[in-house]
């Protein structure tokens, strides 16, 4: 057989492959239960309304929606996107508006536009394993900003763009992957405030605003300074992941080398999965899968809490989000958050370690994220006892570890 390594790029040494896929693979076995993948629950899907939805499409698109498309997007999915959009507080036009195959890939053309090898990223640490790994393939440097409860602090961001030429700055405002934690108003206006003062760029990733189980939605970033924001989103949460629709709105110039990006990478986005999000958008059905959808995540999220409390060792501290998929342990110094996940896998209870979420994984060793949106509640208590119980065993010692590929 031949050895092809000689023929591949050199940018494959910069591509690494997720490790929460990888996690995914480990825990696939029978009997386990899975806090690990931020992935919808089956049930949250709208079957029965997809039956009419497909129907109305054919009806109402007929070959249209079968056919190749421009690459900005489907014509009605835009309008109604863009009405959407404005019920998040977000004015925009269709012609403003670029579909893509998922955020993800909205994230990877953005890095291929914006980055250049050396170039600087300011984000939250820790921050989205996924945007690291789309922009990690064009070599950039990160730079992480000092971050509370309510996300990244402003004097530690003007700063950091007072001493580093920074491309943008990446951020996931609401109900943060991995952590959960939510920008206060307060802050984004500060936030918000500095990047127009510097004339910087911001991407603000929101996949999750839709999924509040309590309190008070608060308008994203972009609001604050649409002509420094790159928003990005998705409809995978509220709709259904496999269609594999992202969007964004950037400012015009950026928009436009998107689009051309975008051309030579797909040529456009799955058209029928756009005739589908339209009908769901502009028949209403989103109006009432929303709420079916918070209603089933609501009490499981409460009922980890719940457990967390009754179960989590002292010395242990959480975030208790208001909303989202995700929420974030952190253990006591020596704690090693990988080790507990192989100790956890052994009981059939899987986890993601936290360390896989920061730009130096030896940050995050005593961290850990939870996810509760698959699991029912029942079987989250039973996880979290048997987390708990794992976790008084406190394992320290770095021969306990293994490596996930």
């Amino acid at each position: 057989m031949s050895d092809f390594q000689h023929l591949l790029s050199q940018r494959t040494q910069t591509m690494q492959r997720n490790q929460i896929r990888e996690i995914l693979k480990v825990v696939s076995q029978p009997g386990m239960v899975s806090l690990a993948g931020g992935i919808p629950a089956p049930e949250s899907f709208p079957i029965e309304e997809m039956y009419q939805i497909n129907e109305a499409v054919l009806d109402r698109y007929g070959a249209a929606a079968l056919q190749y498309d421009r690459t900005e997007g489907f014509a009605p999915f835009l309008e109604t996107l863009a009405g959407y959009l404005t019920d998040k507080g977000i004015a925009a036009t269709a012609d403003e508006l670029l579909v893509f195959n998922g955020s993800q890939s909205a994230l990877d053309t953005l890095g291929k536009v914006l980055l250049s090898p050396g170039d600087c990223i300011a984000l939250e640490s820790p921050s989205y394993l996924g945007a690291l790994s789309a922009f990690g393939v064009y070599q950039p440097r990160y730079i992480s900003i000092a971050s509370d409860d309510e996300g990244i602090l402003p004097e530690a961001l003007d700063a950091a763009l007072e001493r580093h030429a920074i491309k943008f700055i990446y951020l996931v405002t609401t109900f943060q992957n991995p952590t959960g934690r939510t920008m206060s108003r307060q802050r984004r206006q500060q936030i918000a405030d500095i990047v127009k003062r510097r004339r910087a760029l911001v991407v603000e990733d929101d996949p999750y605003s839709d999924l509040r189980y309590r309190g008070e939605a608060l308008p994203p970033l972009h609001s604050f300074a649409p002509g420094n924001t790159v928003y990005i989103s998705t409809l995978s949460k509220i709709f259904a992941p496999g269609l594999r629709l992202g969007f964004c709105l950037a400012p015009a110039l950026i928009r436009d080398w998107l689009c051309t990006a975008k051309q030579s990478a797909d040529l456009h986005s799955n058209t029928y999965a756009q005739a589908l999000a339209a009908e769901y958008i502009g028949s209403g059905v989103i109006a009432r899968q929303v709420p079916k959808i918070i209603a089933l995540y609501a009490p499981r999220q409460a009922a980890m809490l719940a457990a967390m409390d009754a179960h989590i060792p002292a010395g242990y501290r959480w975030t208790k989000p208001e909303g989202g998929m995700f929420i974030w342990i952190e253990g006591p110094p020596g704690v090693d958050g990988e080790a507990l996940y192989w100790r956890a896998v052994e009981q059939k209870v899987a986890f993601v370690p936290g360390k896989y979420f920061y730009m130096n994984p030896a940050d995050g060793l005593p961290t850990m994220r939870l996810n509760f949106t698959r699991v029912d509640e029942a079987a989250i208590e039973r996880a979290i006892a048997t987390l708990g119980r794992v976790m008084r065993e406190n394992p320290r010692d770095e021969s306990s570890r293994k490596r996930i590929n």
